[in-house]
């Protein structure tokens, strides 16, 4: 018992359970009548303490000394040190940000691509030249031909970089209809948000720790790193610009896709604009969502899976 809160209480409780006088619970606990007599004159601020609550409520960043200034200024007048003491006893300390503010996306479930360029997937990829130095490799796919879209190779890579490539492929290509990726920085930076605002494109974020929701590029990568990545010694920027160049090509013209009925991504662009010129576009089903297939079901599906 150190202070005289706690010595009062202890000196109520005795003479409430013990029947004692007042005298002999202070003998007992060894504390002074005077101060456990003693009676707070300070006064209440009720109505001071309200206002705090209410500027606190509005100014939810501003610490106790803006607030002290805005009270001032309505004329209450009052030492900063007791302010800070109400301040504390109301809890209404400034808390501190858990994290940056990171763009919104959706994170409802997305149809599957029933056609060219209604969805897009991208990611990055990392691997390190022979001097030790670490490079990165953004990496974007068309989710329904499978194919590469670009691959940029550089040091470091923003977001701002991200939406500039972005233009490039879509003044090649044509604009997507919505955007996979996963909660990285760059992709998450104000820029992107920005960019996917002004362009009218629905950029998906996946699942925190769920990269089975982007199954389309996570493929994409495995293949990019076991054929490739971890097959070649890059030397320079230069050069590891020029192999993935060299195998982009290769990839979308060439190699055979296994999803694609070993058909080239390429060659499987251009049956499906041959389909879609004769048939028209398909209306894409609200329901054509990305779940398992039930177990032993043998029906013919015309969705594709990732590979």
């Amino acid at each position: 018992m150190v202070t005289p809160v706690a010595r009062r209480e202890a000196a109520a409780h005795l003479r409430q359970v013990y029947a004692v006088s007042q005298r002999r619970a202070c003998r007992a606990i060894g504390t002074d009548r005077g101060s456990v007599r003693y009676r707070s004159r300070r006064p209440d601020d009720g109505a001071i303490r309200a206002r705090l609550r209410e500027l606190a409520a509005v100014r939810r960043r501003f610490g106790y000394r803006r607030l002290h200034i805005l009270l001032r200024r309505e004329g209450v007048l009052m030492n900063h040190k007791k302010l800070r003491r109400l301040y504390r006893e109301e809890r209404l300390q400034v808390r501190r940000r858990g994290g940056r503010k990171r763009a919104l996306g959706t994170r409802a479930p997305i149809a599957l691509p029933q056609g060219p360029n209604q969805r897009w997937s991208l990611d990055f990829v990392s691997d390190t030249f022979t001097d030790s130095r670490r490079f990165r490799i953004l990496a974007v796919v068309d989710d329904f031909t499978r194919e590469c879209l670009c691959l940029v190779a550089d040091t470091s890579i923003s977001g701002v970089r991200v939406a500039r490539e972005l233009d490039g492929i879509i003044v090649r290509r044509g604009r997507p209809l919505s955007i996979v990726s996963d909660n990285g920085t760059e992709l998450t930076s104000m820029a992107i948000l920005r960019w996917s605002q002004e362009r009218a494109i629905a950029w998906h974020y996946i699942a925190p720790g769920k990269p089975q929701q982007n199954a389309f590029i996570e493929s994409f990568n495995g293949r990019l790193r076991d054929e490739l990545l971890n097959e070649t010694l890059f030397v320079s920027l230069a050069h590891a610009r020029a192999v993935l160049a060299a195998w982009k090509d290769d990839y979308n013209t060439i190699r055979p896709h296994g999803a694609l009925g070993n058909l080239s991504p390429a060659a499987y662009a251009t049956l499906s604009a041959s389909a879609l010129q004769r048939h028209g576009a398909p209306e894409p089903s609200p329901n054509a969502v990305a779940p398992p297939s039930p177990p032993g079901s043998n029906a013919e599906q015309s969705l594709l899976a990732p590979g």
